[in-house]
């Protein structure tokens, strides 16, 4: 369920709901929203506290009364309420009111690949709670590349790799459309994991939540191959005694332990480039695959993606904004259609 360029020109404004961060983009406007995908709500009262960054900092800090919830996983909206209120705070009184003054205000808004009808139904429910009268969908994938500046509609192959919090869309592209595509059920909170479980079951330590992000920063540069730095020291609390401990952590461990969901994500890759025709996989060989989302910039993984599949890999310029600057510039009227016209006989 993909929305046409000139349904999506009569848009006033596009949400990308990701599972990491929510992003909305008003015409004329640009870019107004970028937070966290977080609400944190005091359980007495029923009242929202925070939203946003504000909200992610309270994660794994409250007390009983308070609990911080994501209405959004896997790029699906799965507490509709909750995803209203959020992004009401997020765009604020005055933006509400800008947008409400719209005689018919319409919304787009990005889906995963293969969202089910459920999935969609639950992201159109969601900005109809906002005000708005019709809302279009359009693939994340297809967003994602206009974003990135991919010439998406040429009779040439455009091979792209969303990398999600919750999951990795990888798709080859040509004439503005999906040839195939792959929907894998890895991102990068499913590296952080296999983080945490490495340092659980080796060193006895436990990370707070907002410990493994320095971890992977840590490994920085070329992080994810063996160049990387050979050790770092980490912060925790040690399972047995519950008490406050440093340990020293061998990288190259770490990047044993990372090694089973990043397989996942390369499988997914040598199953699109299975089914694509040969002509189109001898254009991705000489283009190569454009790395797009939040989990792009995990250090090291397109050179651990280059090496494993002997094709060119890049990183788009703002890989966390594309799929949202795709939508605004399909808002805009930056991008124009392909006509594909019945020849006369």
């Amino acid at each position: 369920m993909t929305a046409s360029l000139e349904q999506l020109r009569r848009c006033h404004f596009a949400v990308d709901l990701g599972a990491a961060r929510t992003r909305v983009y008003v015409k004329g406007a640009g870019l107004v929203v970028d937070q966290p995908s977080v609400a944190a709500v005091n359980t007495r009262t029923g009242a929202l506290i925070a939203v946003g960054e504000f909200a992610e900092k309270m994660t794994g800090r409250t007390p009983d009364y308070i609990r911080v919830a994501r209405p959004v996983s896997g790029g699906t909206v799965v507490d509709i309420e909750m995803a209203q209120r959020m992004l009401r705070h997020l765009l604020g009184d005055r933006m509400r009111r800008s947008l409400r003054r719209k005689p018919r205000l319409r919304a787009a808004a990005c889906t995963p690949h293969d969202a089910d009808p459920l999935a969609q139904r639950a992201t159109i429910e969601t900005l109809v709670g906002l005000g708005a009268r019709r809302v279009e969908l359009v693939d994340t994938l297809i967003a994602a590349a206009v974003g990135c500046g991919l010439p998406v509609e040429r009779a040439e192959a455009t091979m792209i790799m969303v990398c999600g919090a919750a999951a990795t869309q990888v798709a080859v592209l040509s004439l503005g459309s999906i040839v195939t595509a792959e929907r894998i059920p890895v991102g990068g909170e499913a590296v952080d994991h296999a983080i945490v479980q490495h340092l659980r079951h080796a060193h006895e330590l436990m990370l707070p939540s907002q410990s493994v992000r320095p971890l992977q920063l840590a490994l920085s540069g070329n992080g994810l191959t063996p160049q990387g730095p050979s050790s770092t020291e980490i912060h925790g609390r040690d399972v047995a005694t519950g008490l406050a401990r440093s340990v020293r952590v061998d990288t190259a461990a770490v990047r044993d332990a990372i090694q089973t969901p990043l397989t996942a994500v390369l499988d997914g890759i040598y199953r699109v480039l299975r089914e694509c025709p040969p002509d189109l996989v001898a254009d991705v060989a000489d283009r190569g695959i454009m790395m797009v989302g939040g989990s792009a910039l995990l250090p090291g993984l397109d050179q651990m993606l280059r090496q494993a599949t002997g094709v060119p890999v890049h990183i788009a310029e703002r890989p966390d904004v594309c799929a949202v600057q795709g939508l605004g510039a399909m808002l805009e009227g930056r991008i124009e259609p392909l006509v594909l016209d019945p020849l006369g006989a």
